[in-house]
């Protein structure tokens, strides 16, 4: 038998929980929160996303923002905006369909290669999906802007991108599809193009101390994008893509575009001439060093590449100790990344060598690209282009030449550039990029101002790029435990929920709606957990979320006290008596937004 005081009790309850009281409930949330991630989560950031129903996977490198990673999406979004305005930056949104014309003017149609997703429309017009808008936005510079009094100008948006990657993985941090914020600045001369890349490295920096991110400066490889200077902002992570090397005095550089001191010393021209000495079947550098008895940094190593854009050939030699970074090799070879594949059996045949045993001495056919270390090797050791044959003693300039630069990948015990000490090195993600372009697009798409003298002068841009989607998972990377996430309050969908311990408990859900009102008097983002589970159950789910602040009524409501969890900081679980909680919560959520 139900009695009336049981009935009356649930009607008021069920009363004080009502849509019309207009309360953001829990029951009415798309909560998608899972216990195990899919099988295609690797790392912890993308685990928690998909776990935490921030965002649900629609292909491979496709992703659905669900209604809780929107919400901190949007946040990071105005907090960028914020900055980019203060910097006096105009906003724009341009499409993400460009005409093939754009880029065969900027003579990237050919150039960038298969992550450039093509289409024909109706009348067999050739497009393509913007994975960046250099040759849009320069096309209306030159369009709008005519006079150098107009300048400086600084565009910006933020949209979507889209690039075909081979391997999309890690979530947002390598996908098809990612929203980011791209600007260009156009400017009269160098100067001016310096002061507007120091005014964005500036800016770049406020945003993402304001995100809370633990990020490092880096000198960068200019890439796909080209131009004469870079920089990227990495956001330090052992899960990072990218390498960093860096050293006390300041040096920085992602491994693609680091370098290292050259030991220089005086090499004699005494020694004897080369000769030949038998090495069956020794292919390695390892090897050969243990069968000749030398070190491997006397042996010479020889990489062989073919540089499909320009359709030639091209064998880099650095110190048996050391790797080739195609990335500086790409830059030598004015191609790209798409384009330069190793060198196949018969493309080493037509160099007049054979696979293994690739020496500089006799090469044909190809670009003899020599590491600046090499030139200052006493006596090398290095392969006879015939099968199972090295030669020994041979010297560079005397024996054999080449094109001169540097061409190796820094690794650890080599010494600062700057200061000689060693390198350390710390792996990051890639969260932002600027770029000194100079006359790379506008001279070719002759987007000209009118200067002084009446005359054209191509635009000195500027290119500053930040990955808005990849910086959002950056902060799970850097901000979450066993548990779940731990939004910085800044970012967080929500600041507070509240939940009563027992539904059908009067007093807690008469304290926990209490709470709520005042708290959303105050302009407080919260939210208000009805929903019919055990405590456990819903502690699971908040923390999985990473909601900063959850509020806890549970048997001590009557005597008018709760727990407070501070999800952000330390996760300990406080007593605070209910009439002091809210201006508490005020008062530490101001606190944490001005900051």
């Amino acid at each position: 038998m139900i009695l009336w005081q049981d009935f009356r009790k649930n009607a008021i309850i069920k009363k004080l929980f009502k849509e019309e009281v207009v309360k953001l409930l829990a029951s009415k949330m798309l909560l998608s929160t899972l216990k195990e991630a899919p099988n295609e989560a690797k790392i912890a950031s993308h685990i928690l996303l998909l776990r935490a129903g921030m965002i649900k996977n629609e292909v491979a490198g496709v992703y659905n923002y669900l209604p809780l990673g929107l919400k901190t999406l949007t946040k990071i979004e105005q907090i960028i905006k914020k900055h980019m305005d203060k910097s006096g930056s105009l906003e724009i949104v341009c499409s993400a369909i460009q005409p093939k014309e754009y880029w065969e003017e900027s003579g990237r149609w050919n150039k960038y290669g298969p992550e450039l997703i093509r289409f024909s429309d109706r009348h067999e017009r050739e497009f393509c999906l913007g994975p960046t808008h250099e040759e849009v936005f320069t096309t209306l510079a030159k369009d709008l802007i005519k006079s150098s009094k107009s300048l400086p100008v600084i565009l910006y948006q933020i949209q979507t991108k889209y690039r075909d990657e081979v391997r999309p993985r890690f979530g947002l941090m390598r996908a098809r599809e990612f929203i980011m914020k791209d600007a260009y600045s156009f400017d009269k001369d160098e100067e001016g193009l310096n002061n507007s890349y120091e005014l964005m490295r500036k800016t770049y920096e406020d945003i993402f101390d304001e995100l809370g991110l633990r990020y490092e400066i880096v000198l960068a490889d200019t890439g796909a994008i080209g131009g004469n200077g870079s920089h990227q902002f990495m956001a330090l992570s052992e899960i990072g893509e990218s390498e960093i090397a860096y050293c006390e005095c300041g040096y920085a550089a992602d491994t693609e575009k680091a370098t290292s001191k050259v030991i220089t010393k005086e090499v004699s021209t005494n020694l004897p001439n080369y000769s030949e000495v038998d090495t069956p079947n020794v292919k390695t550098i390892l090897d050969l060093a243990n069968y000749l008895n030398v070190k491997e940094e006397e042996v010479l190593k020889a990489v062989a590449y073919k540089d499909l854009l320009n359709n030639k050939l091209a064998v880099v030699f650095v110190r048996g100790d050391k790797e080739v970074n195609p990335i500086k090799v790409i830059n030598k070879l004015n191609t790209t990344e798409a384009n330069l594949v190793m060198a196949s059996y018969e493309d080493i045949l037509n160099m007049g060598s054979v696979d293994g045993f690739i020496g500089p001495i006799g090469l044909k056919n190809c670009e003899v690209l020599v590491d600046e270390e090499v030139t200052y090797m006493p006596s090398i050791v290095t392969g006879a282009n015939l099968k199972d044959k090295h030669l020994k003693n041979v010297l560079y300039g005397r024996d054999f030449k080449g094109i001169v630069d540097d061409y190796r990948l820094v690794k650890a015990g080599d010494l600062c550039p700057v200061c000689g000490k060693p390198l350390q090195f710390e792996r990051g993600i890639e969260v932002g990029q600027i770029f000194k372009l100079g006359d790379k697009y506008s001279k070719p798409m002759k987007a000209y101002y009118v200067d002084e003298d009446n005359k054209n002068v191509p635009y000195v841009m500027g290119c500053y790029g930040i990955g808005v989607t990849r910086t959002l998972q950056a902060i799970v990377e850097q901000y979450h435990d066993d548990y779940g996430i731990k939004w910085p309050v800044k970012v967080a969908p929500y600041h507070v929920v509240i939940l009563p311990v027992n539904d059908k408990d009067l007093e807690q859900v008469n304290l926990a709606n209490k709470l709520y009102e005042e708290c959303k008097a105050l302009n407080m983002e919260v939210i208000l957990d009805d929903r019919s589970q055990k405590l456990g159950f819903k502690l699971k789910d908040w923390e999985l979320i990473g909601i900063p602040f959850i509020v806890i009524c549970g048997k001590k409501a009557l005597d008018g006290v709760v727990e407070l969890k501070r999800r952000y900081k330390d996760d300990n679980k406080e007593e605070v008596e209910a009439k002091n909680l809210v201006s508490l919560l005020e008062d530490e959520i101001n606190a944490e937004l001005r900051s």
